[in-house]
């Protein structure tokens, strides 16, 4: 079984920075991409960031030059760094991971339980 655990979520005013971090275990081969999704209520789950086994690196308009995706293959663990947050940037974060459970694809989908973020204003 393989498990996503997010950390770091919490309260920060309007302008600060809030660090996420999420961790996999589990048996498995290796992790192709990774992302942060977040679903504020009342709205449909959207990409926060992703970032592929290489590096490379995906953001919305809404986050860019806000937001910083990174990971560390050798842990498992993909990071988001959030700074200048705004108060539309309250929601719950969730971890993704494009697992590889067995030498050959397919991947399998994996989530996190998610983090809350809330930004005051």
């Amino acid at each position: 079984q393989v498990q996503l655990v997010e950390s770091g979520g919490g309260l920060v005013q309007a302008g600060g920075s809030l660090r996420l971090s999420c961790t996999a275990s589990g048996n498995f081969v290796s992790i192709n991409n990774m992302a942060w999704y977040r679903q504020a209520p009342g709205k449909q789950r959207e990409l926060v960031a992703s970032i592929t086994r290489g590096g490379n690196t995906n953001y919305p308009d809404s986050v860019k030059g806000r937001f910083t995706i990174s990971r560390d293959n050798a842990k498992n663990t993909v990071l988001l760094q959030m700074n200048s947050l705004k108060p539309e940037d309250t929601a719950v974060y969730y971890c993704n991971g494009a697992v590889l459970i067995n030498l050959f694809p397919p991947e399998t989908d994996y989530w996190g339980q998610g983090t809350q973020v809330t930004v005051s204003s």
